[in-house]
Order: C-alpha cells, then sequence, then structure tokens
C-alpha cells in the first residue's frame, strides 16, 4: 500500500458492517466446512456426528524434552504455542481424574446403540497403565488423549483412516492405545511413518552423548479394512532412472535388467518369444528380464520412511511465526492419500490452520477445532489472505462455532474462574476489534499491562504502533494513565483500551491531555487514546460493530507465538 492515496475518513474508530467473522456465529444452508472454538473433547462429543469424517489428522502437543515421568513439564520454545492451553492438564488434578473414573466405569460405558464403542481393551490397558505409570502428568496426558481417539473414532466413517502425529517420548503408550480403540473394533494399524524433519545434525547440545534426534512419528490407522487409499508417490529421481542403462536401439527404449525370481513356464515362453528374456551369465544363475522405462508409471511409490519434506525454516514463505507450524506439503501427502474431493477432513488440533488450508486447496470439506481464540483468529486470517479475491464466498461457506456472539457469552468467557480461559477473553477482544491484525502478548513482565499490538502505515514505508490494553471490568482513570505511559514507552501511536465501561469524565481529561496523532496518509486527526467498550464490539440494531481503521502494515501481520519485546526490530524488518 505504500505510495496509495487512501481515501479521507473522519474517524479512527468506524461502525462497519458485515458482522465481524469472529463475532457472529455463522450458521445457514449451504455452509460445508466448520471450525469450532472450544474444548475439543466436548465439540467431538456434542457436534460432530457419528461416521461423518472420512480423514482425521491430529498433531496434538507432545514434549520434546523426552523425560517420561516428567512429560510437559519443561517443554521448550517449539512446544508452548500449541501446549500452553494444556500445560495444566498435563499435571494430575481434578480433570484428570475425572476422565481416568470416565474411562473406569465400565458399567455405565457399556456399549449402546448409537453411542461411543468403548472396548474391554481399552478400558484395562488404561487400567494397567494407572498400575504401571501412576497418577502423574503421563498418566494424565494418556487420558486426555484416550478420551479423544474413542471419539475421533466414532467419528469416522467406515472406510476412514486417522493420523497421529506425535514424537518417540509417548508414541508407544499412544500406539497402545490406538491399537486397543482401532484394532479392537475391526480396524487395523497401517504405518508407523518416520517424518525427518531436518537434515541436519542438530545442536551440539542434541548430540552431546547420544544421538541427534531428527524425527517425528506419524500413526496411520483405519477404522475397517476397506478404507480410502491413493498410494502416494514421486517422479521417478536420476539415480533411478539411471538404472535403465541398456537400450537395443529397437524402438523400445532404456531397459534395465530384473531378476525373474518366480515364473511359470507360460511366462516364461513368452518373455523368450518377445526377446525379454536374458540368460544368466554363468551356469546356475538365475534368468533376467528387461523391464522398459516406457512400462513404467512415470512414479515411484513412497514407503515409510519420509525424508523429502523439511521443516519450515524460518524464512519460508508459508511460515506465519507459529512455532509448531508443520509444512503444508506434510498435511498434502497425507490428505490426498487417504481423501478424495468432496471428502470431509477433520483436525482436533488445528492450531495455526495447515491442515485446514491444505484440504481447502484440495478441494475437500474440512473441520477445525482448536482451544484458543488466537488459532481461530489466525486460521481465518490465513485463508483470507491466501484467496483475497475468493474470501467472500469461502467465509460464506465457513460455520464457527464456540465464538462470543452477544455480550453475555462474551462476559461469561471473561468471568470464568481458571486464569487460562480468562487470558481467551483478552485475545478475542483485541482480536475482534483489530480485525485479526494485531499480535498477543504472551509474555506481559517487563511490558507490563501491553495485551497485544499492531502495526499500522505511516507514510513512506514506515510504521506506526497500536497497542492494547484489556479490562473485564468498567476501565478508570488509572487504567488510561498506565495505558498512555506504556504508549510512551513503546513509542506507540495509540493506546486502546477494552473494557466494560463507557469513558468517565476523568478518563475523558485523560485522553484530552495525551493529545492527538494527525495520520499522514490518512490526512485527519485522531485521539492518541481511545476507549472501546466489549458491548461496541458487536452488531446492534441502530449501529453496527466498532473496529480499528487503520491502513495495516501487512496482511499477516498476526505473528500468533511473537514477544512483544521483539516488536521494534520486527517492525523495521515490515514484519
Amino acid at each position: 500500500m505504500r505510495g496509495v492515496a487512501l481515501p479521507r475518513r473522519p474517524f479512527l474508530l468506524v461502525w462497519s458492517r458485515p458482522t465481524d467473522r469472529l463475532a457472529a456465529l455463522g450458521q445457514g444452508a449451504g455452509r460445508v466446512n466448520r471450525l469450532y472454538y472450544g474444548d475439543n473433547l466436548e465439540v467431538l462429543r456434542r457436534k460432530i456426528e457419528r461416521e461423518s469424517v472420512d480423514l482425521c489428522y491430529i498433531d496434538p502437543p507432545f514434549n520434546s524434552k523426552r523425560n517420561y515421568f516428567q512429560i510437559y513439564n519443561n517443554q521448550g520454545s517449539e512446544d508452548r504455542a500449541q501446549a500452553q492451553a494444556f500445560v495444566d492438564t498435563w499435571n494430575w488434578g481434578d480433570e484428570a481424574a475425572e476422565g481416568l473414573e470416565y474411562i473406569l466405569d465400565i458399567e455405565r460405558l457399556h456399549p449402546r446403540a448409537g453411542e461411543t464403542q468403548w472396548t474391554e481393551q481399552t478400558v484395562e490397558l488404561i487400567r494397567g497403565l494407572e498400575k504401571v505409570l501412576g497418577r502423574g502428568s503421563l498418566l494424565a496426558y494418556l487420558v486426555h488423549m484416550t478420551l479423544r481417539i474413542v471419539e475421533i473414532h466414532r467419528a469416522l466413517k467406515p472406510t476412514g483412516s486417522f493420523y497421529l502425529h506425535c514424537d518417540p517420548t509417548a508414541s508407544h503408550y499412544l500406539k497402545l492405545v490406538l491399537d486397543a480403540v482401532f484394532c479392537g473394533q475391526g480396524g487395523d494399524f497401517k504405518n508407523e511413518i518416520s517424518w525427518k524433519r531436518t537434515p541436519f545434525a542438530g545442536s551440539s547440545k542434541s548430540r552431546a552423548r547420544q544421538l541427534p534426534r531428527s524425527h517425528d512419528v506419524i500413526f496411520f490407522y483405519t477404522k475397517s479394512d476397506e478404507w480410502t487409499w491413493n498410494a502416494p508417490t514421486l517422479p521417478y529421481g536420476e539415480e533411478y532412472l539411471a538404472r535403465f542403462r541398456h537400450d537395443d536401439k529397437d524402438g523400445r527404449g532404456p531397459y534395465r535388467k530384473t531378476l525373474l525370481k518366480t515364473y511359470s513356464q507360460a511366462t516364461f515362453d513368452r518373455l523368450k518369444a518377445d526377446n525379454r528374456l536374458v540368460a544368466p551369465v554363468r551356469p546356475g544363475a538365475q534368468y533376467s528380464y528387461k523391464q522398459y522405462l516406457g512400462e513404467s508409471s512415470g512414479a515411484v511409490q513412497i514407503d515409510d520412511v519420509w525424508n523429502d519434506i523439511n521443516s519450515l525454516n524460518p524464512v519460508a514463505q508459508e511460515r506465519l511465526g507459529y512455532p509448531t507450524q508443520k509444512p503444508e506439503a506434510l498435511l498434502e501427502r497425507i490428505i490426498k492419500a487417504s481423501s478424495n474431493e468432496g471428502d470431509t477432513v477433520l483436525d482436533a488440533y488445528c492450531g495455526c490452520g495447515t491442515t485446514v488450508a491444505v484440504a481447502q486447496r484440495l478441494n475437500r470439506r474440512w473441520i477445525g477445532i482448536d482451544i484458543t481464540y488466537q488459532s481461530i483468529a489466525l486460521i481465518l486470517k490465513r485463508l483470507e489472505d491466501r484467496y483475497p479475491d475468493k474470501w467472500p464466498e469461502i467465509e460464506a461457506n465457513i460455520q464457527l462455532d464456540g465464538v462470543p456472539r452477544d455480550l453475555e457469552s462474551a462476559m461469561a468467557l471473561a468471568n470464568r474462574k481458571d486464569d487460562k480461559t480468562r487470558k481467551e477473553f483478552e485475545k478475542w477482544a483485541i482480536l475482534t476489534f483489530s480485525k485479526n491484525q494485531a499480535r498477543i502478548n504472551e509474555k506481559k513482565g517487563a511490558d507490563g499491562g501491553i495485551d497485544g499490538i499492531a502495526f499500522f502505515l505511516k507514510d513512506k514505508g514506515e510504521n506506526g504502533k497500536a497497542i492494547f490494553q484489556v479490562k473485564s471490568r468498567p476501565g478508570n482513570r488509572a487504567d488510561l494513565a498506565t495505558l498512555n505511559s506504556d504508549r510512551i514507552r513503546e513509542k506507540a501511536e495509540f493506546g486502546f483500551l477494552i473494557c466494560t465501561s463507557l469513558p468517565t469524565k476523568p478518563m475523558r481529561d485523560e485522553i484530552a491531555a495525551a493529545g492527538k496523532y494527525k495520520h499522514p496518509l490518512l490526512n485527519r486527526e485522531d485521539d492518541r487514546l481511545q476507549v472501546i467498550t466489549v458491548a461496541e464490539l458487536f452488531d446492534h440494531p441502530d449501529k453496527p460493530a466498532k473496529r480499528l481503521d487503520l491502513p495495516m502494515a501487512r496482511a499477516d501481520a498476526i505473528k500468533s507465538a511473537a514477544a512483544i519485546g521483539d516488536a521494534d526490530k520486527q517492525a523495521s524488518l515490515g514484519l
């Protein structure tokens, strides 16, 4: 947008229609894709129909520190974005105890028509793991996963497939769970795929007194012996083509000699008559035959070791700033192999939406579930940026569920007892008001009360900065004074306070004292400090929802995992 004359607008904050995609539940006829914000167990139980899914891929949080009995207690930066919502879950507590009781209550869970089928193998496995592992973090994790794997099995069609992406830390335990759930009900284990994430040997620390770890595990199961399968292939490489080094110049092209290991007399006679039989070079050796390159499919089938897809590097074009983001090529291979166009693909831990984005591109229907609002916003922004011309049509076909739709549901989110869930209210408020353009501050620390940040275009390629603070109560003058102090320290042009009340007289005085900012491109002056109420984030009969009205610096300005402390550096880079 550099060098483009922007239209004049009288106010920084505008009322805009239609209702923002994240402020209202999208429902209605013709919607084929679904995005759920909430606990995936509850969504799977209540929202996902039995035998409605063709393919499910999940990449749940997993521990990269490989300490079996301290799983998730000390996750590294690469795990944090995906595991942050589950940190409490992996410690043994009420949630884990209730889940275990639910699984072991075999009388109540006796299979009934139309309900989840719990196998005796599954129940007894968890009972045995409790004895072996004790009630600790690892068992809490396995209980969490078992409850969800059982529901995913219920949701799969008889022809459906399931891929579970994990690392070697707990893969052996997870395979036991998968065997109990799937194989106990007519399903089958197909592959343990080893995905080599990187060609590099790893850091010196990772190589210290051990072999460097460079692969993830992907388990592949089917629900029955009749499953959708399109064998993945790769074009022949130079090494393979070099094997076809013979040519009789008879018009049939190059060939290689292949041992004729087992054959009938009829096959032998046919090959000899067709001048394709190659006699052994020494007595007692086997015959060979001429295998022509032109008779081949032009592609070689991929095996269960995937070393041709690297993890995303920091400057990859598809990179979104999400530490655990998987490359689209990985999901493309899985989706193409185990589904067809028009099929439904489910990701119950959809994170930054790689599964969703690839399913959309490959003309599959999709269902995404995530417990963090930030992920929901990121997914929608990802699709909008990918398909700017088709976005209205794509958006019209997305059903949103679990997102606050009115003031009552927003305040219910804000007033949840656990702090982890209350933080989701802050994320929802900031991302809704900023039209998914802001970044969330996950680390408060030295950044005080800054809850989010966004960059906008000023003039001549220069970026301006806006900071956000959210309160689930009425605001006061002290809140604005603190926000203004943070704004000055961060060298930000604007500070926005989102709270539950309109500004009082002392607050309006504080706003006036902070002064105004004249935008060079928009040629207008706006208050440097502004107050937005939670109620104003929703449509009303007499006026639409309030949204940030600034030319944003980058379409992909939301970087969900970036720290505010790096804001100045990133702004200078145009990030």
